[in-house]
């Protein structure tokens, strides 16, 4: 397979396809009858850094996220998140909407705990949700309100457009998205969460084999490796699991350093080094803070012990 390109706004990626449009803001909607006036079509095979929603009134065809293809016809909302490989395909489209955004639009101007507010954004497989026709002129005239706005000129633009999607968001949450729980995804199918704690554990399984030239990661070597943005990955973690990225990455540090100190010949200050801390004090301070001893001390008592 040939290297998946990620693309941070929907304008670098319509660029790429050969389909160029404009975007002077962290949100968009665009009419896409207007971008995509050849049909059928089928796009490559991408990643994107950005959250899209899809409002078709009268149109079909199938989008494809991660190993999941969906349908998609008249009436229908769909949304994606960033990170995913994803693709898709019109077959018609005579009208339908596509709304982008940003987290970090979000945050500045919706809800600054947008995920806490509205948890099913971090929704990892999403089908379609077809709406009946009466469901569907509901969102229909707030996201043609958007899109009116989104063509003016204002100094509240952004204040504007950010209110009008609260609307939109409540509207969906209330339609499609009410009993939606994270952690009971996180616990059975998040790929989020399956490619992280993963990462996680190969990672530490590298220190205990290799300890002098293992090298810690950190929230943003995982992010990058998953083509994730740091924050978003935060969420999802803190979200699916019900503990943070820096919980998870402690308690493995933690079960390896006590393997390091069980195990091996390694002293306290070398074990902290193959843990990644810049000082041994710092380890030192960290053990404590978990097990109510130092390091050097938690070594001595398994000496005593088998004495």
């Amino acid at each position: 397979m040939s290297e998946i390109i990620v693309h941070q706004t929907i304008a670098e990626f319509y660029c790429y396809v050969g389909l160029p449009i404009k975007q002077d803001i962290d949100f968009t909607i665009h009419y896409l009858p207007d971008i995509h006036k050849d049909l059928p079509y089928k796009s490559p095979i991408f990643r994107t850094e950005y959250f899209s929603f899809v409002f078709v009134k009268q149109g079909s065809g199938n989008y494809i996220t991660d190993n999941h293809r969906f349908a998609f016809g008249n009436y229908t909302i769909y949304f994606t998140n960033p990170g995913h490989i994803k693709a898709f395909e019109i077959d018609t489209m005579s009208d339908a909407y596509i709304i982008t955004f940003t987290e970090s639009f979000l945050r500045e101007n919706v809800h600054p705990d947008i995920f806490e507010e509205f948890p099913f954004l971090l929704a990892e497989t999403v089908p379609p949700k077809q709406l009946n026709e009466e469901e569907f002129r509901e969102t229909e005239g707030i996201y043609q309100q958007i899109f009116h706005h989104f063509h003016k000129d204002s100094p509240y633009k952004n204040r504007i457009l950010g209110n009008l999607f609260v609307v939109m968001l409540l509207k969906i949450k209330e339609r499609c998205w009410q009993l939606y729980n994270p952690l009971e995804e996180g616990d059975r199918n998040s790929q989020i969460v399956k490619t992280f704690k993963k990462l996680l554990a190969r990672q530490f399984t590298g220190i205990l084999k290799n300890p002098q030239e293992a090298t810690l990661l950190q929230v943003q070597d995982f992010a990058e490796e998953m083509h994730l943005h740091p924050n978003y990955l935060s969420q999802v973690i803190k979200s699916k699991t019900g503990q943070s990225v820096h919980d998870w990455i402690n308690k493995r540090t933690l079960a390896t350093a006590k393997s390091l100190l069980r195990n091996t010949a390694l002293s306290s200050k070398e074990v902290s080094y193959s843990l990644g801390f810049s000082e041994a004090t710092h380890f030192s301070r960290f053990f404590k803070k978990q097990t109510g001893m130092t390091p050097t001390a938690y070594k001595k008592s398994l000496q005593l012990a088998h004495s």
